[in-house]
Parts: C-alpha cells; sequence; structure tokens
C-alpha cells in the first residue's frame, strides 16, 4: 500500500484506498473521512442471507418508529440527549442518532 499524504479537506482516511471505484465521503463526529469501495458486492452472484434481510426490516422499523414520533416524545428525547451530553464520553453526538439508537435498541436483539 502506498503512503499518503492527507489532502486539507480530508484529515482521516479509512479502510482500504484503491484506484478502481468510486470515492466516497463521510463524516464521524468532527472528522471528514474518505474512501473507497473495493469489489462492491454483486448481489446477483451473493443475494443476501436471512439475518442480513432480517437486519434491513429491523432498520427500517426504526426508521419509520423515529419518524412517527410525536413532538411529545421528541420533547423528551431531546431532554436525555441533553444530559447525554454532559456525560464525560458521549456515544452520540447528534440527537437523531440518539434517538435512532433508543428506538433501535426498543425493537431487542
Amino acid at each position: 500500500m502506498a503512503k499518503y499524504e492527507p489532502i486539507d479537506m480530508v484529515n482521516y482516511y479509512r479502510g482500504k484506498i484503491c484506484s478502481h471505484s468510486d470515492t466516497y465521503f463521510q463524516k464521524r463526529g468532527n472528522t471528514l473521512c474518505t474512501g473507497r469501495i473495493c469489489n462492491p458486492r454483486d448481489l446477483s452472484k451473493h443475494p443476501l442471507s436471512p439475518e442480513e434481510i432480517a437486519v434491513r426490516e429491523k432498520f427500517a422499523q426504526a426508521r419509520a418508529a423515529v419518524k412517527a414520533l410525536t413532538q411529545e416524545q421528541i420533547a423528551a428525547y431531546k431532554t436525555a440527549f441533553a444530559s447525554h451530553l454532559k456525560s464525560p464520553h458521549p456515544k452520540y453526538q447528534t440527537l437523531n442518532g440518539y434517538i435512532f439508537a433508543q428506538e433501535y435498541a426498543k425493537l431487542g436483539v
């Protein structure tokens, strides 16, 4: 693998960097990351397993639950999130991420 120097707009590289696929950018917390998808999955050759389908369905259920929240529920989450941010090392940086994690946890393992 070649040695690289991050450019000013990118402070962190994650994963393998290759030249035969498109580059993507992603923000993780306060860090802008970039990477490339090496050998993307061909679903015609390797279809999703039942476990992967179950995970995708659970994710969709959690997103639907977040969208269906009332204003009172969102206000309660805002209060809980404010106390979460006061912890020494908060796990979630955004209210949306915090709410999604709580709704996802409600669905069970």
